[in-house]
């Protein structure tokens, strides 16, 4: 029973690397006292028939990580990219294009020198304008720890999903805390707010909007996927719970045929493995079905869009024990990146790795030009982590990597 809990524990702390990574690098540097370069990718959108990307960089003297925003053209040529400078640490995780075509950015960063010094965030929303000319921002915090992680445009205002909760030592309960979904107008003025589950781990990943109804997904205690339905005023009126996930729940969801497809990790109770899921909702939240990806090792798919085709396009990670070390009774894991196809119906077209010997992490996926762009980052052998772009071709054929 202990062996079991151990690897149940330690694979926890394997998928929270997945979306994490460049932050626990940045730890590592602290801890280290190195200088350990690394700039990722943790989405992307099609603008001006290029992209922009947000992510995080260490790019500076101090070598403390910046929420970043880049602008590139259809070659991926930089046209520009703008470092949030405020506070200490940072990061993006989500983009959009709203209707006037103004870029939206949501994340976290410490706000202060005691924040910094403890390691805690803020949530932050940011609105630049397509050049990259900063609008409009604001901040959010209730608990100690809070970050936005997703999202979506509505008519006359921006859905944002993320957490608010208790640091990692800290023990309680708040009513006030957990998983939020959130509703912004223009000005990035909050004009509701709405929090579920937990003060400890439940948080809010993901975002789709159906008609005047918002769907969002993420993870509640004891690794419980869920799904919730709002309305445009903030009113939750419906939640479903999914067991098991990984640490991680619910990291995607995209609506399509009246359906939502929601991507992540499914956790086998009886075992240490998680293999990665896509699970289809009705629109009352019933599941309709599921399909399950199993490799060599820890998988899970981070996110889903629909093609042109009208199909599923999934991308994730998988984690590989690559030796064991038996005098320090460690595993040393391989992450590989994962893109992936299947119909509607959830019958499997492809799945295609892409890795070596060091580590890949794949983040999201955009159509572009009939192929699929893949943003994510790779570690190299000076410890140093970067982003790149992988092209795939339909048939998931890789055609360049930038």
């Amino acid at each position: 029973m202990q062996k079991k809990l151990f690897k149940l524990l330690k694979l926890v702390a394997i998928f929270c690397v997945v979306i994490l990574v460049i932050e626990l690098i940045y730890i590592i540097y602290l801890l280290q006292g190195k200088s350990i370069y690394f700039d990722g990718i943790n989405s992307v959108i099609n603008v001006d028939k290029g992209y922009v990307a947000v992510g995080s960089n260490n790019n500076n003297d101090k070598y403390y990580e910046k929420a970043k925003i880049t602008k590139y053209n259809n070659k991926k040529e930089k046209i520009f990219e703008k470092l949030y400078n405020k506070g200490y640490n940072g990061v993006f995780f989500d983009v959009i294009l709203d209707q006037e075509e103004n870029l939206i950015a949501v994340g976290s960063f410490e706000s202060s020198e005691e924040y910094h010094l403890e390691g805690r965030r803020i949530g932050l929303i940011v609105k630049y304008d397509k050049d990259g000319n900063l609008l409009y921002e604001n901040t959010f915090k209730v608990l100690d720890n809070t970050k936005f992680t997703s999202v979506e445009v509505m008519e006359d205002s921006y859905i944002v999903t993320g957490q608010s909760v208790y640091s990692d030592m800290k023990v309680g309960f708040s009513s006030d805390g957990g998983a939020f979904v959130m509703k912004y107008d223009k000005e990035l003025k909050l004009v509701w707010k709405n929090n579920y589950g937990d003060s400890k781990t439940s948080s809010y990943n993901d975002v789709a909007i159906y008609k005047d109804d918002i769907y969002v997904v993420g993870v509640t205690s004891n690794n419980i996927g869920i799904i919730s339905k709002y309305n445009d005023k903030g009113k939750l009126l419906d939640t479903s719970k999914y067991k098991y996930t990984d640490d991680l729940g619910f990291t995607g969801i995209v609506c399509y045929d009246k359906h939502f497809y929601v991507t992540g990790g499914k956790k086998n109770v009886n075992t240490s493995d998680v293999d990665a899921v896509i699970v289809k909702y009705e629109r009352d939240l019933d599941v309709d079905e599921e399909i399950v990806y199993e490799d060599k090792g820890f998988e899970r798919f981070n996110q889903v869009i629909v093609d042109k085709n009208n199909n599923l396009v999934v991308v994730g990670t998988t984690a590989e024990v690559n030796k064991v070390d038996s005098s320090e009774s460690v595993n040393v894991f391989t992450h590989d990146g994962l893109i992936g196809k299947y119909d509607k119906d959830l019958e499997k077209v492809s799945v295609v790795r892409y890795g070596d010997d060091r580590d890949d992490y794949f983040t999201d996926v955009i159509v572009s030009d009939g192929n699929y762009l893949v943003s994510g980052y790779s570690s190299y052998e000076d410890g140093s982590y970067l982003n790149k772009f992988i092209t795939y071709s339909d048939a998931l054929k890789t055609l360049g990597v930038e």
